[in-house]
């Protein structure tokens, strides 16, 4: 089952708008972090908040990262006609799963053998 023109279009407005979002959340992230306040001098205690936090910012603009990666892949499929195959076993991605996560690039089965093998293996 090829997707329609409009199908495609939806999808393809769904995975720019996540794009934008990731955008904008890492701009606002990098703008917050940028301000300092002479008030907020820290101490020891607020140095090892101040830390935990960054190291989680950094946690976090990793996922962010490689989640604009994924959108950005499954727009690059959406030009050249491969959107919705599966790169593992070339079947079709279930159109549900599409809706829920358009950026996948696994079917359901694939993405279900890819967690398994993390777990005994990672």
């Amino acid at each position: 089952m090829t997707h329609s023109k409009d199908r495609l279009k939806m999808f393809k407005e769904m995975l720019e708008a996540k794009r934008k979002q990731i955008l904008e959340n890492a701009q606002n992230t990098l703008a917050d972090e940028m301000t300092l306040n002479a008030d907020d001098l820290p101490d020891e205690m607020d140095l090892a908040s101040s830390e935990a936090l960054q190291s989680f910012t950094f946690r976090l603009r990793g996922r962010e990262k490689f989640l604009l990666e994924k959108v950005e892949h499954a727009l690059e499929k959406i030009i050249d006609g491969s959107f919705g195959l599966c790169e593992e076993c070339g079947e079709e991605i279930a159109p549900k799963r599409l809706e829920a996560r358009p950026e996948t690039n696994l079917c359901i089965r694939c993405k279900e053998e890819q967690e398994r093998a993390e777990r005994d293996f990672g």
